[in-house]
């Protein structure tokens, strides 16, 4: 088998057509191209990304989640908690651009966590170091130790329409 690079948003696409958990990204290339299934190959041989479907439909915000485009591979690159919390963000605007504005009434006694723009956060605190979340127009702080931005994550998925349960594994996707 040959390995292929695909940006995410064809990725998504391709998992969006899963049928069951585990199908390849090139079973699910056959079927709908209409080309003939052929013999599997070997597990060591395999070179297809695994697919994954959300843990549950979820309706009130569509079905492209942030399950179907973030995967460990892509964690693991990351630099750091701080790397990891921002692709996570990012994954999250990037599936739910529409609503992703929601984030920005999400914060704290005294502080922003979200913004528009880098000098609002720098404003509402000391040291709050602030980082433009990747692929957006959209800034978080970032100096808040790690149970901080599991909360954060954990608000930001029920604010975008995710369930309880989905919440907490997004939340884990921090560790």
């Amino acid at each position: 088998m040959k390995k292929i690079e695909i940006d995410d948003e064809l990725y998504t696409f391709i998992a969006s057509h899963t049928q069951h958990i585990g199908e390849s990204a090139s079973t699910i290339l056959r079927r709908l191209l209409h080309l003939p299934a052929v013999g599997a190959a070997p597990e060591s041989q395999s070179a297809s990304r695994e697919v994954k479907a959300p843990s549950q439909p979820m309706s009130s915000i569509g079905t492209r989640t942030i399950f179907d485009v973030v995967s460990p591979a892509d964690l693991a690159s990351q630099k750091g908690v701080v790397g990891r919390f921002l692709h996570i963000l990012s994954q999250l605007q990037r599936c739910h651009a529409e609503d992703f504005v929601r984030v920005l009434d999400i914060r704290g006694r005294n502080r922003l966590y979200f913004s528009a723009s880098e000098a609002e956060l720098s404003a509402t605190g000391n040291s709050t170091n602030p980082k433009q979340i990747p692929d957006s127009p959209y800034w978080v702080v970032t100096n808040n130790n790690t149970t901080k931005k599991k909360s954060i994550l954990t608000d930001v998925a029920r604010e975008l329409g995710y369930s309880a349960e989905d919440a907490e594994r997004i939340r884990d996707l921090l560790s």
